[in-house]
């Protein structure tokens, strides 16, 4: 049985590239980076070093990036503290209503603590429209959160746009990159974003370390308390290894971006035009083409999307329905049932996802095991 895995959207195999340079803060030089020995300067260096080649990445500057185990931390440190830094000037929020979760709890958090937050809906393409955003905009709007692209169906935002009216109405702007970085090219410049969030395992960097960019000119207090480390931004022990994969992953990505992007759209557009075709039932989800070189989201009339899963998951097939975050949840995505899907069409989706060593044989293996699991099941 072949084994194929089309869920890099959730998280992406570590590169052996990346591993190889992780290898030595694991053993050699394993000390705390905040140590004042040799074996914790060099823990700092690799530490300075990752945060020079991350800040290149994205156009900002070294000082301007902190480390944390993931974008999910860093949502919540962008969203509470910059909240709890601005309440003085207001309490109103803007976000999409297709949010990823770590943005929408918080969020759902400071209702409950007095904030009025204004949930903007995407039209049925996924896509928010910037003048939904201006319209939404209050004169005690403190914050607007907007993800660069959805993690579920892969529609691109309008995030440059969005980032331009923010910075002329002296707004703060939180954008949740995740899907993004090492996907499609970001700049801070460029998007005038005040927070950035990322995680390493979009990447094919090690799961459990991220980072959260926070403009130099942005208020942004510590979120975790016990320690000064990163400029007293985040509390805690420094995952030396991680970081240093992260850096190698980033690396690799700006070095492999153009080609590998290229080569993706070409498994993708075979995945969407296939399944189009050959299943008339098929719904595409998202925009068909302002969507992530690597994403492909369907719905199937009459299918329960957990059983097909499961059904592909017995002849060797990785895939997924949505979020990786919400799995189990006997309830409809809320970014499908933003852009309009019904409850049963909901439960009927299926997000492929294709990566750094998917080529066409896996993709024709899947296409022929959808095609004859949807017939089982719908028989």
């Amino acid at each position: 049985m072949r084994n194929v895995y089309l869920d890099h959207a959730a998280s992406t195999p570590c590169d052996l590239r990346v591993l190889e340079a992780m290898c030595p803060y694991f053993n050699a030089k394993s000390g705390n980076s905040s140590s004042p020995h040799s074996q914790g300067r060099q823990a700092r260096k690799a530490t300075e070093q990752a945060r020079e080649i991350l800040a290149a990445f994205i156009g900002a500057f070294p000082t301007e990036i902190i480390f944390t185990n993931g974008a999910s931390e860093a949502n919540n440190q962008a969203i509470f503290s910059t909240a709890r830094a601005l309440k003085g000037s207001g309490k109103h929020i803007i976000a999409s209503a297709i949010e990823h979760h770590s943005v929408l709890e918080p969020l759902h958090q400071l209702e409950h603590d007095g904030f009025r937050v204004t949930f903007v809906k995407p039209g049925t393409d996924g896509i928010i429209a910037v003048e939904d955003i201006r319209s939404a905009l209050r004169p005690d709007t403190i914050l607007v959160c907007l993800q660069h692209a959805n993690n579920q169906i892969g529609s691109i935002q309008p995030v440059n746009e969005v980032g331009l009216l923010c910075r002329e109405k002296g707004i703060c702007f939180l954008v949740d990159a995740t899907q993004t970085i090492g996907h499609l090219p970001v700049n801070v410049k460029d998007i005038q974003c005040d927070l950035l969030s990322l995680s390493a395992h979009k990447f094919y960097g090690p799961q459990g370390v991220g980072a959260l960019f926070i403009r130099n000119s942005i208020e942004c207090p510590s979120y975790i308390l016990g320690g000064d480390q990163e400029r007293g931004r985040r509390a805690g022990t420094l995952n030396t290894a991680g970081i240093a994969g992260l850096a190698e992953a980033i690396k690799i990505c700006q070095e492999e971006l153009s080609d590998e992007t290229a080569r993706q759209i070409v498994l993708r557009d075979k995945i969407i035009d296939s399944v189009l075709k050959e299943i008339p039932s098929a719904v595409l989800n998202g925009h068909r083409e302002k969507r992530l070189s690597n994403n492909a989201h369907f719905s199937f009339e009459n299918i329960n999307g957990e059983e097909l899963v499961s059904a592909l998951d017995m002849v060797g097939v990785s895939v997924s329905m949505g979020s990786a975050c919400t799995w189990g949840r006997m309830e409809p995505s809320h970014v499908l049932k933003a852009i309009g899907l019904s409850d049963r069409l909901a439960l009927g989706s299926l997000r492929v996802s294709v990566g750094r060593w998917t080529s066409m044989e896996d993709i024709e293996y899947f296409l022929e095991h959808l095609k004859l699991k949807i017939d089982q099941l719908k028989s």
